[in-house]
């Protein structure tokens, strides 16, 4: 008897679950800049297609918005929400299938300013919101590196426009392809680097090879302060 670990990704929004066809049908519609191009490409009719459009935008709000016009001739392209989604989707594939890969990025650092459980940390990277304990001053941030989100640099949304607080950007130095996931080494520093794992799927749309700039973000909560030993017994 053979067994095999079988399970597919799915993300539920009200109503809604979205799927990997799903998530094609974005990347498709994002590269070719196009719904009947993307339809095509798919081997899916232009009808059901825009009808799933619709069917999620319900849930989630627009996805596409349509350009009309100028040198190239318009065309449709994916919304902020969109890209969001798809982030997501990848982030609960990279869950699933990299649980075993996971590892931590640690960055020593001093603690600044304080509001209730959240702080602001000076690291050799730069200053880091994290959790940090009562009265800690000397610390260590842990960043789990299931919980970094690869953007391009150019379509990174600004830091207080998303839950992300955490952004920092720096080449590609590792990349270290499985099965479905990849792990990617980021330079942030002398001796300072952020490792993020993604799904291959998301590598390949990012287009990442070695020494490209990347924007990696993390939300406040995915960073966690540990005291130093002399911090604690002082």
């Amino acid at each position: 008897m053979t067994i095999e670990k079988e399970y597919s990704t799915e993300l539920a929004v009200d109503d809604i679950t979205i799927e990997r066809r799903d998530i094609e049908m974005l990347d498709a519609i994002d590269r070719y800049g196009s719904m009947h191009k993307a339809a095509d490409q798919l081997g899916r009719s232009y009808a059901r297609l825009q009808n799933r459009i619709v069917e999620i935008e319900a849930a989630v709000g627009p996805i596409t918005e349509r350009k009309r016009g100028g040198s190239g001739g318009g065309g449709t392209v994916l919304t902020q929400t969109a890209r969001e989604l798809r982030r997501q989707f990848d982030r609960h594939e990279a869950e699933l299938d990299g649980v075993a890969r996971v590892t931590e990025s640690v960055f020593p650092g001093t603690v600044q300013d304080r509001t209730g459980e959240l702080a602001t940390v000076e690291t050799a990277i730069g200053t880091i919101l994290a959790l940090v304990p009562d009265d800690a001053h000397e610390v260590q941030i842990t960043v789990r590196s299931d919980a970094v989100v690869l953007t391009d640099p150019d379509e990174t949304p600004r830091a207080d426009d998303t839950s992300l607080r955490n952004q920092f950007t720096g080449p590609v130095v590792d990349l270290e392809s499985g099965d479905a996931i990849t792990r990617v080494t980021i330079e942030l520093g002398a001796d300072s680097e952020l490792s993020a794992l993604v799904t291959d799927t998301s590598a390949r749309r990012l287009g990442l090879e070695l020494g490209d700039p990347i924007t990696a973000s993390f939300k406040a909560t995915a960073a966690r302060a540990i005291r130093f030993e002399s911090d604690h017994h002082a």
